[in-house]
């Protein structure tokens, strides 16, 4: 059976991978609210096209802190990938390169940061978890810096992991045969058999919850990357991390799996846009299942968006070629809404092609 879109690779994800890896994938935190209300705020936001406007070309590309991509659509940080597929981060790496897109790599990848680079050139970001042990973090920043990545993604909503009632069900740990590679040289690869999650004990003994502004401070002395800090939803925090250094932010729930009862990040967005005065860009990730979720994510002022789920589900239903073909599907269906919206470059679409339940009622513009 053909796959139309992005939300079919959910199924086909479910009956193929163990219900331990599905679950671990798929769940929120707690009674998932946020992980609904991530789709659910997309669908009452509203389009105002303009017509009759010449859209015959259509041009998506953009530039990322300097980088050149072929869309504003990226793959954000998903862990553990060969859980979902044997080839896990090459393939994802690769469909990423073809696209010609941004792939970041999770720190709890199954795959290095030097095996990721030896897939062949792309444009690769990485997501740092601060460990306790700093000498830890300094040796990762500087591997990934070595293996050519361009960024890092530094996750700041995770001092302790959020309570992901399926995986204290399933007792989640890492499948034995596989470790996070990135730390396999260091006694810190293996997750440990747990009465709950074993994911949630290794964060507890591992991660630092003492994590702060001035730690944003102190990776820009270990690294000429520049730095994003990935799990801004507050105007206040935005404001902070222009101050504090950051390269941009991206606005994130963590795929609503961490505090439940945050908002949608398309609904924490523009809040977030405003903050920045334009000083840095801004990133969304969190529920875009479709071309029409990236428009109105631009709309608000997001600079691109980031999909991970949709890259592990088709990854697991059908390796490389189903994660090309998640971007090419939301490639096609992005560029399809710029033209029924009138826009024919990134830069044209405003706020105005869009509506949302928090907009005063516009008075007629005069013409």
């Amino acid at each position: 059976m053909e796959i139309t879109n992005v939300t079919e690779y959910e199924a086909i994800a479910k009956e193929k991978l163990p219900k331990m890896v599905y679950d671990y994938y798929a769940s929120g935190a707690e009674d998932q609210w946020t992980l609904e209300e991530n789709r659910n705020a997309f669908a009452r936001i509203l389009f105002r096209p303009r017509i009759l406007i010449d859209v015959s070309r259509i041009d998506m590309t953009t530039t990322i802190l300097g980088f050149k991509i072929s869309m504003p659509i990226m793959v954000a940080p998903t862990a553990m990938q060969k859980m979902a597929h044997p080839e896990g981060e090459y393939a994802t790496a690769r469909a990423a390169s073809a696209a010609g897109t941004i792939m970041t790599l999770s720190s709890w990848a199954t795959s290095s940061v030097e095996e990721v680079a030896s897939t062949g050139p792309g444009i690769r970001f990485f997501q740092l978890y601060v460990y306790k042990n700093r000498k830890v973090v300094e040796q990762l920043v500087r591997r990934a810096e070595r293996a050519g990545f361009k960024a890092i993604a530094l996750t700041v909503d995770t001092p302790r992991l959020g309570r992901r009632e399926s995986d204290i069900k399933n007792r989640f740990t890492l499948p034995p045969h596989l470790t996070l590679k990135n730390f396999e040289g260091l006694d810190l690869g293996k997750m440990d058999e747990a009465n709950d999650s074993g994911l949630a004990s290794y964060v507890s003994g591992q991660i630092d919850r003492t994590l702060s502004w001035k730690d944003v401070q102190w990776l820009q002395t270990i690294t000429k990357m520049p730095i994003l800090v990935k799990g801004v939803i507050t105007g206040e925090d935005a404001r902070i991390a222009v101050q504090a250094g950051a390269a941009g932010i991206i606005v994130s729930n963590h795929g609503a799996r961490q505090l439940d009862y945050v908002p949608a990040t398309i609904s924490a967005l523009e809040e977030v846009v405003k903050a920045t005065q334009g000083r840095i860009p801004v990133f969304l990730d969190g529920g875009v299942r479709r071309g029409t979720d990236v428009f109105k994510a631009l709309a608000l002022g997001a600079s691109g968006i980031f999909i991970g789920r949709p890259v592990v589900f088709s990854l697991a239903a059908e390796g490389e070629a189903g994660v090309r073909k998640v971007l090419q599907m939301l490639r096609d269906e992005f560029e399809l809404t710029m033209a029924l919206s009138g826009c024919r470059t990134l830069k044209e679409i405003t706020r105005n092609h869009i509506t949302t339940e928090w907009d005063t009622p516009r008075p007629l513009a005069r013409l």
